[in-house]
């Protein structure tokens, strides 16, 4: 069963393959390195490791992970119920009960996007410096705060700032499909 709507399948097609082909592929490139590559002063792996761990509370691959599977669950479970139900796609825009909940679902992707987009920043913020000033008291250290370097700032900076262009794509995809439903159900548009 596919979306119902157009933008609904270039969404997936958007969101399936490259949104997933640029974290995979990319994102591994950009960041699949950096724990390796962060080194503080004094360089010891313990210094580092604990600096690190302080810089990165989660990987951003992780959270771009964890991003796109949350976000497609509510259009697994609409899918889900509709294969349950053997709901034919021309249906899903026929019937109000459908429509609603399929809407439903759509929204739901937003307020995630949304939600995600907001940790995006509070995690990672829009720049990577290349330095961190990383606080090594809990180690007992002599000095409190150290330098650490970050490995391909610049490049990571860039990888940054398309995945937010991806959640507001996805976003603007989401709202466009809502859109579309409703312009379909009040006849502007012909059904597929």
């Amino acid at each position: 069963l596919r979306p119902p709507t157009v933008i609904g399948q270039f969404h997936t097609l958007f969101f399936g393959s490259i949104r997933m082909f640029f974290l995979g592929v990319l994102g591994f490139a950009v960041y699949g390195n950096e724990a390796l590559h962060f080194s503080c002063d004094p360089d010891k792996r313990e210094v580092n490791l604990f600096c690190y761990n302080q810089f990165r509370p989660i990987t951003p691959q992780v959270f771009w992970a964890l991003q796109l599977v949350i976000v497609l669950v509510p259009g697994a479970f609409f899918h889900l119920y509709a294969a349950c139900k053997s709901i034919k796609q021309e249906d899903i825009l026929q019937k109000s009960s459908y429509t609603s909940f399929y809407i439903f679902s759509v929204f739901l992707r937003i307020v995630l996007e949304v939600v995600a987009f907001w940790l995006q920043i509070q995690l990672f913020g829009f720049k990577v410096n290349a330095i961190y000033m990383c606080d090594v008291g809990a180690l007992e250290k002599k000095f409190n705060i150290t330098r650490c370097m970050v490995p391909e700032h610049f490049e990571k900076t860039i990888f940054l700032i398309a995945m937010y262009t991806f959640t507001v794509i996805t976003v603007i995809l989401c709202v466009a499909e809502i859109f579309e439903i409703a312009c379909r159900r009040l006849g502007f548009l012909k059904n597929q």
